[in-house]
């Protein structure tokens, strides 16, 4: 949309500066006279239309441009971004506030699980570190009046397993509560709820939930889906003829279909290695920044830079189309009269990229890099050059 409004401008621009130019011809006043040039290609502008017209000028470049293979995909993130959240032993949910979209830090609640068993671990898990104490001693003293020969082995070796295996279940207890998402020490300290917080492992956002508050989650049940979104990055499909030309390290410039004048960056890390059935194949794009409004889904227009080039460049509004070739108007100085000429030059028009468009010179007698070219303006000259010739009964080839 932002392009197709610029055009506009232009051409409302440039049918201003042709009514301006042709009202200034009617007058014949001195000062704003047009000097045609008997070159059919030459336009001269007086003063006084030179300013108005705002004309710039500019030198001919070397640029670095690259052939782009221009490809779609998708933004996406690898398989370990996209993380699920579940219970490991069910309960009811008590609360929550999230929604698919919600933005989440790491550590944040996302869900409170609520289950009457929870007490019923707790107090297991109590009631052993207590049993410990007493299990401990036990088996210390019944160690020492078998080393005593007071105590025999049979009394030493049973007070010895219930010890270990007291040991034992506390240890598979604490696994079970912190799996759960207890903390031991609070329990130990007297903190024992039937409920438990269960946290956003990643900062990223909600991409679907599964539940509601009251609903009981089951085991093997998902409550919600999470992307990391520093992970995401550009999945973009190449057709398998093209797949030669792709390398790691290639920049790639792609944009969203609600912003399509808006480039970012990117840079392939992986090709894929399997060719799917409508005979494409996956590239990765690791993104240069982090870009805030991207979410995993969104369609993209790329393109690939598959090799970069030194080339003589201009500014994309410098080359204009005129009767199926490609022109730059060169500036040919002062005149007689105090005009400033014109020249229409033919170009052959190369790759354009980042504002930038590729020319060489069709006349090789011409030196590129001595030549001034209207860098600001040329569509101005170009409609005035063609309305003159309509006045003039002459015409461009």
């Amino acid at each position: 949309m932002q392009s197709i409004v610029t055009y506009i401008k232009q051409i409302a621009k440039v049918v201003a500066m042709v009514t301006i130019m042709s009202s200034c011809g009617a007058g014949k006043s001195p000062e704003t006279e047009l000097h045609h040039h008997e070159a059919e290609n030459t336009v001269a502008l007086s003063q006084a239309q030179y300013e108005q017209a705002d004309i710039q000028l500019g030198k001919i470049e070397k640029k670095m441009i690259g052939s782009e293979l221009r490809v779609n995909g998708i933004i996406d993130v690898p398989p370990k971004s996209n993380i699920s959240i579940n219970m490991p032993y069910g309960g009811f949910v008590e609360y929550t506030e999230m929604l698919p979209g919600s933005p989440v830090k790491r550590g944040q609640v996302l869900v409170r699980i609520e289950n009457p068993e929870f007490i019923q671990f707790q107090q297991d898990y109590l009631e052993s570190i207590a049993n410990q104490e007493y299990l401990k001693a036990e088996y210390e003293r019944q160690e020492r009046l078998y080393k005593e020969n007071v105590a025999s082995e049979k009394n030493y070796q049973q007070a010895k397993s219930s010890y270990l295996a007291n040991e034992a279940r506390i240890k598979t207890m604490e696994a079970r509560l912190k799996l759960i998402g207890f903390n031991t020490t609070r329990i130990k300290n007297g903190a024992v709820s039937a409920t438990v917080n269960i946290y956003s492992p990643v900062t990223g956002n909600v991409r679907e939930i599964y539940t509601n508050t009251g609903k009981y989650i089951n085991p093997q049940d998902v409550i919600m889906d999470i992307t990391n979104r520093e992970d995401l990055h550009v999945e973009l499909s190449v057709y398998e003829n093209d797949i030669p030309k792709i390398k790691n390290g290639q920049r790639i410039r792609f944009s969203l279909a609600n912003a399509p004048d808006q480039w970012r960056e990117a840079e392939v890390f992986l090709i894929g290695s399997g060719v799917r059935e409508d005979r494409s194949v996956t590239v990765h794009g690791h993104l240069k920044e982090h870009y805030v409004d991207l979410l995993p889904g969104m369609y993209v227009m790329a393109r690939i830079d598959t090799d970069l080039n030194e080339v003589w460049a201009v500014p994309d509004e410098t080359v204009v189309r005129f009767g199926g070739k490609h022109y730059v108007f060169t500036y040919d100085g002062l005149h007689e009269g105090n005009t400033h000429a014109f020249e229409m030059t033919e170009v052959i028009k190369g790759i354009s990229e980042d504002g930038y468009t590729g020319i060489a010179l069709v006349d090789k007698e011409l030196v590129i890099d001595e030549l001034q070219v209207v860098t600001g303006g040329a569509f101005t000259l170009l409609a005035k050059a063609k309305n003159t010739e309509e006045e003039g009964g002459g015409h461009h080839h």
